[in-house]
């Protein structure tokens, strides 16, 4: 095969690698910009770690934990408040509503009052005053700043499902630490204690109350009803008509006892038979007392107020009913009153401390290596963001 000759007209073109202009890396090199910036990484991340490290390990006193944990109980119910109808119940406390008083109670101004009265807490975390001020407080505070500087020295946590509250106080020994959790401990037992006393003193008023107003209702009822018994005369008007149904029942027969002899007579007597008349003079006389019977039931002058059995029945089914609702009320409330006193005689409420106070045996606060290491990377982000805000303003300029 031959070899095909290249043509002439098609001019060659040097290289790429020749085309292309010699140009030399420059060595790169710290800039007046580049020396700012670390400096700046010194100036807000370094030098703030400096101080804070050497502020918590030469400066800051140590400070012990003491925990405890407790949790609000109610007594429960016995079967024979279960059989009263659920009164129990009513007369119950909410358990969580007082977890959530408690829970307030330890946050508040007093509680810091109360141990204060106790444990000289100025004295105590004064002490590292003014060579600790992050730590400390000046012998002069007020109980406002007091409280403040509480806060940050007691951690609370309370778990609503559950109403456990858990509780750590942090104090300069580990004596101080125990006695300040324990007094609050105790604290709480006597709000859980006031609160048993209020319930209680509250649940029998109530209960009295009730009572004394079923006593005055049953009281009004049998009054009513003894006075229209006085009036009427009557002592039970169902009972007077019973009485005269019987009556009316009793010339019933007698009048079909008549008809009966009177056809048996007229079979074999004349009609001028004197006994045959007598006979019937018997069945009219019957017949009129029966019409008689029946007329006074509706009659105006039964009783000696001319009031007729209608109104009679009426008047005493009403007063009747009265004196049977005041009754049950009364033996409601009499029940509600026996046991609201049986419930005051032992406490409903009472706190269980399933975590005794503790006795600390080292010092965890403050934490040096976990406020060191927050400063550091809080420090350097800050730094990051001026950079970045730094680097974007120069590029557009």
């Amino acid at each position: 095969m031959a070899q095909q000759k290249p043509d002439p007209k098609i001019t060659r073109l040097p290289p790429i690698e020749s085309r292309l202009p010699e140009r030399s890396a420059r060595r790169a090199r710290m800039r007046r910009r580049h020396w700012g910036l670390l400096a700046g990484l010194f100036v807000m991340v370094g030098l703030p770690v400096l101080v804070v490290a050497g502020y918590l390990t030469q400066v800051a006193r140590p400070q012990y934990a003491s925990e405890t944990g407790f949790v609000i109980r109610q007594e429960e119910a016995g079967s024979a408040s279960q059989m009263l109808g659920g009164l129990s119940q009513m007369l119950g406390q909410s358990v969580s509503g007082n977890s959530d008083l408690l829970f307030e109670f330890l946050q508040s101004q007093e509680i810091v009052q109360l141990v204060q009265g106790e444990i000289d807490l100025v004295a105590h975390y004064s002490a590292g005053w003014p060579d600790d001020p992050l730590f400390s407080i000046p012998p002069d505070v007020l109980i406002e700043d007091l409280a403040a500087f509480w806060k940050r020295m007691v951690r609370l946590t309370y778990d609503r499902a559950t109403g456990v509250i858990t509780l750590q106080v942090r104090a300069r020994d580990p004596q101080t630490a125990r006695a300040i959790t324990a007094a609050m401990v105790q604290h709480s037992e006597n709000v859980i204690n006031d609160l048993n006393a209020t319930a209680r003193r509250d649940s029998m008023a109530n209960a009295q109350a009730d009572l004394d107003e079923a006593v005055a209702q049953l009281r009004a009822a049998r009054e009513a009803m003894l006075a229209f018994q006085a009036r009427t005369m009557i002592l039970d008007p169902i009972a007077d008509i019973k009485g005269r149904m019987g009556v009316l029942d009793n010339l019933q027969q007698q009048l079909a006892q008549a008809f009966v002899d009177f056809d048996l007579l007229t079979q074999t007597a004349a009609e001028t038979d004197p006994r045959v008349r007598q006979l019937d003079r018997r069945i009219l006389a019957i017949e009129e007392r029966i019409a008689q019977e029946r007329t006074s039931f509706s009659a105006q002058n039964v009783t000696v107020d001319n009031t007729d059995y209608p109104t009679l029945l009426a008047e005493y089914e009403g007063l009747r009913a009265d004196m049977d609702f005041a009754a049950e009320t009364y033996r409601a409330a009499l029940a509600a009153h026996g046991l609201a006193r049986t419930r005051a005689a032992r406490q409903q409420l009472y706190l269980a401390t399933f975590l005794r106070p503790t006795l600390p045996q080292q010092a965890l606060y403050p934490q040096t290596g976990l406020l060191i290491a927050l400063t550091g990377f809080f420090a350097f982000m800050l730094w990051a963001v001026l950079a970045l805000v730094y680097y974007s303003l120069r590029d557009r300029g």
